[in-house]
């Protein structure tokens, strides 16, 4: 494009109709009045822009989701249902996150953001974090402050009408990514187990994960021995015990499956055990994985201290959302250990594609996306998936949809 020859009129005329897809029409009105200074106007229209409201909509779909379990915690068995934060602007423009964390708790932070711009998002989050009844918060109230901040970054997005990975500053466009699955289920073989992880590569994953910790020693060996036989050694095969066991009873076990060259041992011990963690990781040539059910760069400083894990995978949600995890993974950078977010593939892929030492993404077969006809899943190439271009998150739902199934209960 010629933007030395470009007038006005012809500014307007390309970009419109991108603009007004997003919601932007103050920002658009700013340029049909902007004169000789367009890129002036949309700044002013841009610092006009304010919070004014914090919604959600849940929505509810059809059959039960099945029961499942990991090495200590049953799921499943209910119905599929999902929920929307909505944060509103004076301009129109809805910035949207996939919400973690009670209600009340995400009821009470407009108060402490209403009137905001969002593009003060440090600010935001600052305030989010701190006018709170204690300085240090943890827990549920974090979940939904990496909630709101997530929503944040997609009206960010939607106002400049790019996708959230480019405001952030690229790195890459395509995220390697793994299948999370292998979960025990009432009268599941070993022989299912295998189907299953084949499924996955033959849907496009080059790497898989499965469950252990949930069934006795011997038989789950037996059931890595099977899933790395089937599938060769070029799948990279993940196994993760959910912080099952003592460090002394993990060390047995990865030292039992080492031969089976697994990509990574996750949690293997109890989430506050940082120093069992870390005889863990001293024990074994597996490289361990650990974060996921800690909070801020806070917590990933006091892993890092202990050394307790050679991979992070702390929540995009759960930490504190895009604005903490960016300084969780230029703290762990700094170390030279990678970042693998647990979890939340929506919340979490423009994420990783501005973060240099993003290692890889979890995400779930693309059949789970029978569960939720709103949301589905990103498809998956030769191990990969190709980051968004809509404005924003893109993780907005059809109208219709949302109508079709939205609950009140």
């Amino acid at each position: 494009m010629n933007i030395k020859n470009l007038n006005r009129r012809g500014f307007v005329k390309r970009f419109s109709g991108g603009l007004a897809a997003v919601g932007t029409i103050p920002v658009l009105s700013a340029f049909r009045h902007a004169g000789k200074d367009p890129f002036k106007q949309a700044q002013v229209s841009i610092d006009d822009l304010k919070i004014t409201d914090l919604k959600t909509v849940k929505l509810r779909f059809p059959g039960n989701a099945p029961r499942k379990w990991n090495s200590i915690i049953v799921s499943g068995g209910g119905p599929n249902e999902m929920t929307y934060l909505e944060l509103h602007t004076n301009q129109g423009i809805i910035g949207r996150s996939l919400p973690k964390g009670p209600s009340s708790i995400r009821k009470s932070m407009l108060g402490k953001i209403q009137g905001e711009n969002p593009f003060d998002v440090e600010r935001i989050w600052d305030r989010m974090y701190r006018y709170n009844r204690k300085p240090v918060a943890k827990g549920d109230y974090i979940k939904v402050i990496g909630s709101v901040d997530i929503a944040v970054w997609d009206i960010i997005g939607k106002a400049l009408n790019l996708p959230v990975y480019k405001v952030l500053g690229g790195f890459q466009k395509k995220i390697r990514v793994y299948a999370a699955g292998g979960y025990y289920q009432e009268g599941k073989t070993i022989d299912d187990l295998v189907s299953e992880m084949e499924g996955y590569v033959a849907e496009g994953f080059r790497a898989v994960k499965m469950k252990v910790g949930g069934a006795p020693f011997g038989e789950d060996v037996d059931r890595v021995k099977a899933v790395r036989e089937a599938l060769g050694p070029d799948i990279d095969l993940l196994v993760d015990a959910n912080n099952k066991w003592k460090a002394y009873e993990a060390i047995r076990f990865g030292r039992a499956i080492e031969k089976y060259n697994p990509f990574w041992f996750e949690e293997p011990v109890e989430p506050d055990d940082f120093d069992g963690c870390a005889e863990v990781r001293q024990a074994l040539d597996i490289p361990i994985v650990a974060g996921e059910n800690e909070f801020t760069r806070w917590g990933c400083r006091d892993l890092v201290q202990a050394g307790s894990a050679d991979i992070l995978n702390l929540d995009t949600v759960d930490a504190g959302g895009i604005t903490e995890y960016r300084k969780i993974a230029a703290l762990a950078s700094a170390f030279h250990i990678p970042v693998a977010p647990h979890g939340s593939p929506h919340m979490a892929i423009h994420l990783l594609a501005s973060t240099p030492n993003a290692l890889i993404m979890e995400t779930y077969p693309g059949v789970e996306s029978r569960y939720n006809p709103v949301l589905p899943l990103y498809p998956v190439k030769d191990g990969y998936v190709t980051v968004p271009e809509t404005p924003g998150l893109g993780i907005d739902p059809d109208p219709e949809l949302v109508e079709k199934y939205q609950t009140e209960n």
